[in-house]
């Protein structure tokens, strides 16, 4: 989950930007370069107390120690101990990073965070090792062949969790709600998870997921689309688009797929610590579903750049969106590159929907709530970016934003949407599109939607 990747040059840019003086006043600037002078040398000090203690380890631990290994560790501490989402890459790890925003990579494919020492599963990707096993968003990974993931970093955990195609990993989970851990043992893949995938549901409607966004997203959208289009042979009533379990990713992508549903105004904007440095992106004129009516599904497992396009679809109006509370990821990362030596990803903004509402530790709240299961009206909200540690505060009471408009829909609409599964209803089945309640009740109203307003072909 990581949206400005594609950020690193202009945020460098902007920085850089940053260091011109203004006009030159004196007592002021007297005053600033004593601050900074005193700020400097307290610097120093600070910088002297880490020599000092490297020195001490080194010569003095049980164990003679890899000088890189211990630096490397102590500028991860550093970025960690920020938010949960800042964090060092040592080369390798980069590497990685950047083959898997390519769309391609290795291992068993899951998103994850960490919490509480352990490794928490964000989401798994569709068609991979672990999604076939069965791993769910939320499932803490405390073992990796036996062997606790408790004072591993993040990335040590995930060097061990990728490997050589057709390897084993034992894996044991602790999953809320279930007393025994669970041991699974899942084999290495290759991991090339297709970005979007699509069907027809009935003759009339249109149905897309997306998964994460990657640098294929889009372009596997608008694909999707025209596909779908002309397998509906002028028959198409609407599209889901489903970002459920989509843990997020590039910023410019999730930009492009708003771009996709919307012919004009603002999609997303960035407010860094400088007033300068902020950002907004706009939309061009096209709407690749000839404005189509859309339903948008989130859940929990939604998060980041998913979060921007649900949040530039409900503030437009463009979408309903229908399902669960999204996670709440309301923070831009960017990945610099350190020459030689990694990168760091560094938290550098947080974003804001068209309206201006910050989603930070909040989620996107859907138009109208569907729940998954009847079990999940009587949870306690968990697993959500606010219960993370050093998670960012949510600013709107500083900026607070305006109400949105109210939905556009056929009276009596929005009310013929069930919240709950009914008793007995079947569990959930991958493989089976009619036991997916969220999806089913999607579909329900857009056509009934489509009944009840024809389409609106005129640009907005």
């Amino acid at each position: 989950m990581k949206p400005g990747l594609r950020m690193v040059g202009v945020v460098a840019a902007a920085f850089a930007a940053g260091t011109a003086l203004g006009p030159l006043v004196a007592p002021p600037i007297v005053s600033a370069f004593a601050q900074e002078a005193g700020g400097r040398a307290e610097s120093y000090r600070l910088l002297d107390l880490f020599a000092t203690v490297f020195e001490r380890v080194k010569a003095e631990y049980v164990e003679p120690i890899n000088d890189r290994d211990a630096i490397e560790s102590a500028i991860n501490g550093m970025l960690q101990g920020l938010d949960p989402h800042s964090s060092y890459m040592n080369a390798r790890s980069f590497r990685d990073m950047q083959v898997q925003t390519r769309g391609e990579f290795g291992g068993l494919g899951i998103e994850v965070s960490q919490e509480g020492g352990y490794v928490k599963v964000i989401s798994p990707i569709d068609d991979t090792p672990a999604a076939r096993a069965g791993v769910k968003p939320g499932d803490l990974i405390t073992h990796l062949n036996g062997s606790s993931v408790q004072g591993l970093t993040l990335q040590e955990a995930v060097d061990q969790m990728r490997g050589e195609r057709g390897s084993s990993l034992k894996v044991t989970i602790r999953r809320p709600g279930t007393e025994s851990p669970i041991e699974l043992t899942l084999v290495r893949e290759v991991i090339r998870p297709q970005v979007a995938r699509f069907r027809m549901e009935g003759t009339d409607i249109g149905y897309v997921r997306l998964s994460s966004f990657n640098d294929q997203t889009d372009n596997a959208l608008r694909n999707a689309v025209t596909t779908l289009r002309r397998q509906a042979g002028g028959n198409l009533k609407g599209i889901i688009l489903d970002l459920r379990n989509n843990p997020g990713g590039l910023l410019d992508q999730a930009i492009q797929v708003s771009d996709d549903f919307l012919n004009q105004g603002e999609i997303v904007s960035t407010r860094a610590r400088r007033p300068e440095d902020a950002q907004r992106w706009n939309a061009k004129p096209g709407d690749i579903t000839d404005n189509l009516h859309v339903v948008v599904l989130v859940n929990g497992g939604s998060a980041s750049a998913s979060e921007i396009v649900a949040g530039a679809l409900q503030d437009h109006r463009r979408a309903v969106v229908m399902g669960a509370k999204s996670f709440g990821k309301g923070s831009v990362q960017t990945v610099m590159p350190i020459p030689g030596n990694g990168a760091i990803r560094l938290t550098t903004a947080r974003y804001y929907t068209p309206s201006g509402r910050s989603i930070q530790g909040l989620g996107i709240t859907p138009d109208i709530e569907v729940l998954a299961t009847r079990e999940e009206g009587n949870a306690p909200l968990r697993d959500r970016e606010a219960e993370l540690r050093r998670a960012l505060r949510n600013d709107n009471d500083a900026h607070p934003p305006p109400p949105l408009p109210p939905l556009e829909l056929p009276a009596g609409l929005a009310d013929k949407v069930q919240r709950l599964p009914p008793e007995g209803a079947a569990a959930f089945d991958p493989a089976k599109p009619e036991t997916d309640f969220q999806l089913q009740q999607a579909a329900g109203f857009l056509r009934a939607w489509a009944v009840a307003e024809p389409q609106r072909r005129a640009a907005r």
